[in-house]
């Protein structure tokens, strides 16, 4: 087999992405997605399936970060997992029923897309705000982990159907899901049990793409090829960055785009 070529313009889109993805901590498929269809007019189905494994590959490397760290809480990571790979299994199993690579599968996953979008930019927008005030209920509640557990099941299947459409969602909406349920964690073990997440339900969803036949390996090699070295410089900018600012920059950024994919 021969070996794939790599272009230098979807590398230097991922380095551009992977440089975002260190220094705001958010997740790649809301940014990398939107642009391989917007930019490159690649088809909505392609890019999600490429962007999975591109994410799971990424994804991998956080989660050895996080655990040499201890910031992973494993028993949140299998709720999530138990919810969200039988949601990831039925939902691949439905869109091959329709067919990937239609044009209405295609215009689908696209307006999923643009509306996945909106919610992550609200859900950046809003993070501090919903943190605080799940804290302060937190302080004044007694815990009731039967129902926590459930509704963090509940949030794995969402996220399940929502990354396998649009491979977007196991990043800004997983770690606000965790905030509201578990306001008593760390937020560095909610991004890392998030993270550590990520890596099974992007696989599996990934794979399914693939074995669907909406994966490009010649575009997810070059990717990679940016984004490896972009993540690793913008982690390490990540704590001279003005947070605030980028927050609300990347969320005004994918407003406007969600809005195209939804609108055009």
């Amino acid at each position: 087999m021969a070996f794939p070529h790599i272009d230098l313009l979807y590398s230097a889109s991922g380095l551009g992405v992977g440089f975002l993805v260190g220094l705001t901590g958010v997740g790649g498929g809301s940014l990398m997605t939107p642009l391989l269809v917007l930019l490159f007019g690649i088809h909505p189905a392609t890019a999600v399936g490429t962007d999975l494994l591109y994410a799971a590959a990424t994804k991998t490397a956080g989660t050895l970060v996080h655990g040499l760290k201890g910031s992973v809480d494993w028993r949140i990571t299998g709720r999530l997992a138990a919810g969200s790979v039988p949601a990831a299994a039925i939902t691949l199993y439905f869109l091959h029923r329709h067919g990937m690579t239609s044009p209405d599968t295609g215009r689908l996953i696209q307006l999923i897309l643009g509306v996945a979008l909106l919610i992550t930019a609200v859900s950046l927008v809003f993070r501090p705000q919903l943190a605080r005030l799940a804290y302060r209920k937190g302080q004044g509640r007694a815990e009731r982990p039967a129902r926590t557990t459930a509704l963090t099941v509940l949030t794995g299947a969402i996220l399940g159907v929502l990354v396998s459409i649009t491979s977007v969602g196991a990043g800004a909406i997983g770690v606000t899901f965790l905030l509201l349920l578990y306001p008593r964690l760390a937020t560095v073990c909610i991004v890392g049990s998030d993270v550590a997440h990520a890596v099974p339900l992007t696989l599996i969803a990934g794979a399914g793409h693939w074995m669907l036949g909406s994966v490009d390996w010649a575009l997810l090699l070059s990717l990679l090829v940016g984004s490896i070295p972009g993540i690793a410089i913008g982690s390490m900018l990540s704590s001279k960055a003005p947070e605030t600012v980028l927050r609300y920059l990347l969320a005004a950024t994918l407003i406007l785009v969600g809005a195209k994919l939804v609108f055009s």
